[in-house]
């Protein structure tokens, strides 16, 4: 079934990314459903240096972002002997200038910049129906207000919390201007990019975000 096809995928995504990881690298992971499942299924190994940053916000207005992903990372951080370095924002503000403003806050800005050093980043898509529900579509993140608008804006799912349209464009979608996530333009930036992904109906968003240029694998 769909779970157990996410567990193979996950799985395989897990060795894949064992492969890129060598001391002193950085590590960006964007939260969400399949990245839990991989982050569950890697093999332990000391890895020097090792340090992981989270690539997007996650707490949203019930405040359970926060703890899913500290839990994930908790997970992953002594697998590898890591240290871990949380985006202590939103995954979505409520409005564009606070966001404005946070990105001048040294703690934030101290998290940019390590998300800015990463050399390896593993992520998935965020898909609106998928077999698998996407994490940020089904714990309340999204208003109904907030989905209004993505149709009218003609997103078909996001990368890190970041909306794409079918083509692989984000740069006019309202939504992402109040978004916390990692752009593509800042992740093609990150030598390797591993997008780990599962379920047909997560097609569409995929083959968005292999148009918007986010993954080397």
């Amino acid at each position: 079934d769909e779970r157990e096809r996410l567990h193979e995928v996950a799985r395989v995504g897990g060795e894949l990314l064992d492969e890129m990881l060598e001391p002193g690298t950085t590590l960006g992971i964007a939260w969400g459903t399949t990245l839990a499942e991989l982050l569950g299924t890697v093999r332990s190994r000391p890895v020097p240096g090792l340090r992981i940053v989270q690539l997007n916000g996650a707490i949203n207005v019930e405040g359970s972002g926060l703890t899913n992903i500290a839990t994930v990372l908790a997970r992953a951080a002594p697998r590898w002997d890591a240290t871990v370095h949380q985006s202590p924002v939103p995954a979505f503000f409520d409005y564009a200038g606070t966001r404005e403003a946070m990105w001048r806050e040294r703690s934030v800005q101290r998290v940019l910049a390590t998300q800015r050093e990463a050399t390896v980043a593993v992520f998935s898509v965020g898909a609106f129906d998928a077999e698998v529900p996407s994490h940020v579509y089904t714990h309340n993140y999204l208003t109904g207000e907030d989905l209004r608008s993505l149709r009218s804006d003609g997103a078909v799912g996001d990368v890190c919390t970041v909306f794409l349209r079918a083509d692989g464009t984000f740069r006019d979608i309202a939504m992402n201007q109040r978004g916390s996530g990692t752009g593509p333009d800042r992740l093609a930036r990150i030598p390797r990019r591993l997008l780990v992904a599962s379920g047909s109906r997560k097609a569409l968003p995929l083959r968005a975000a292999l148009r918007a240029g986010v993954a080397t694998d």
